[in-house]
């Protein structure tokens, strides 16, 4: 993988950048934990600049944020309602979860989009529900730009420190993310063995019902 990667990034340079980190966060086949610490060791071995290596992976790694943004903002609330109360099962989130997270984000949604593009087996998906959420685009774009930049500087900087022994930041930021993935794959299996439908009387936004004396 790592020969794969520094293909690349030989290749194509401050594109292949941008683009591992693009597919990254659109689809994660490589995680970013392996390409800037690489990059990183490149540029300390003069063949990039640390800055423009920076700077290339924030560009990929926010155009991959905003794909997920425009899809949580076509998708909508409403939308994605109708499939939970069919489909919540398997979706793993019920109506009442989802207005509570508009709630959320209509108080603190910068939060999640700035620390959530900090946290491995988050980041790529914490953009679909600020788009749902309808939140701002300059207010996105820019925490999700800080976000990132600072995510992607810490790997790079990682790796150009490391030098030879650039791998060694694999070694205990990827067991981190495994452990944040697993523990949401069992989140998931438990919303699906504990799920119950949504009763017609029941209020999605999960207000108690009035009832008639």
């Amino acid at each position: 993988m790592f020969n794969w990667i520094t293909g690349v990034i030989a290749s194509f340079g401050y594109f292949g950048i941008a683009g591992l980190m693009l597919l990254e966060n659109v689809f994660p086949p490589i995680p970013s934990e392996l390409i800037m610490p690489l990059a990183g060791y490149m540029a300390a071995q003069g063949k990039f600049s640390l800055t423009g290596l920076i700077v290339a992976g924030t560009i990929g790694s926010v155009l991959g944020a905003l794909l997920w943004y425009w899809i949580g903002l076509k998708i909508g609330i409403k939308r994605l309602c109708h499939l939970s109360s069919r489909h919540g099962r398997w979706i793993g989130i019920t109506p009442r979860d989802i207005t509570r997270t508009k709630k959320w984000f209509d108080k603190h949604g910068w939060v999640g989009v700035f620390f959530g593009r900090m946290l491995p087996g988050v980041r790529t998906l914490i953009s679909v529900p600020a788009g749902m959420a309808r939140m701002p685009f300059v207010p996105f774009l820019a925490y999700t730009t800080l976000g990132s930049a600072l995510w992607t500087a810490l790997l790079t900087v990682a790796g150009y420190l490391l030098g030879k022994q650039y791998s060694e930041v694999a070694s205990w930021v990827n067991p981190v993310s495994t452990g944040v993935i697993v523990v949401l794959v069992l989140l998931y299996a438990y919303r699906v063995i504990t799920w119950k439908p949504l009763r017609e009387t029941d209020d999605p936004s999960g207000a108690t019902p009035a009832h008639e004396s």
